[in-house]
C-alpha cells in the first residue's frame, strides 16, 4: 500500500448509491457519501461559490478538475431526480468542464452576470407557467 495522496482506491471512483440502496453505507460526519456529493454538486449552481473556488485556485488544481469530471454522473438517472435545481446545477457542471470558463469565473463581473441571467430566466419561467 502506498502513501501517495493522489492514489485512489478504484471503488472510490464509482458513484455512490442513491438512498434507497444504502442502509449500511459508511458515514462521514454523520452523512453518507451520496448526501455529501449531492450537497456539493448543488452548490456548484451558485456563481459566487464558483468565483470563490476560482479565487482559491481550486479550479486550476488537476485533481479538483478530475473530481468535477467525475461528478458528471449527476447528469444521468437515477441521480438526476435528486437535484433540487437541475437546470442551474447541470448548466454550471457543464460549464466547469471547460478550461476557459474555469479561468474566467474568477471575474466577479462574470459571476454577477450569471446571477442576473439566472434571475431573468426564473422570471421568464414563471411568466410562461
Amino acid at each position: 500500500m502506498t502513501s501517495d495522496p493522489m492514489s485512489v482506491d478504484s471503488s472510490a471512483l464509482d458513484p455512490p448509491h442513491p438512498p434507497e440502496s444504502t442502509a449500511d453505507e459508511p458515514k462521514y460526519g454523520g452523512f453518507s457519501r451520496f448526501e455529501l456529493e449531492l450537497e456539493f454538486v448543488q452548490s456548484l449552481a451558485n456563481p459566487q461559490y464558483l468565483n470563490y473556488l476560482a479565487s482559491r485556485k481550486f479550479l486550476t488544481n488537476p485533481a479538483f478538475v478530475a473530481y468535477l469530471d467525475y461528478l458528471q454522473y449527476w447528469t444521468r438517472p437515477p441521480y438526476l431526480k435528486y437535484l433540487t435545481y437541475p437546470t442551474a446545477t447541470l448548466k454550471m457542471l457543464q460549464l466547469l468542464q471547460q478550461e476557459k470558463f474555469r479561468q474566467e469565473i474568477i471575474s466577479p463581473d462574470l459571476a454577477q452576470g450569471l446571477i442576473v441571467e439566472g434571475m431573468k430566466a426564473a422570471v421568464e419561467w414563471h411568466r410562461e407557467g
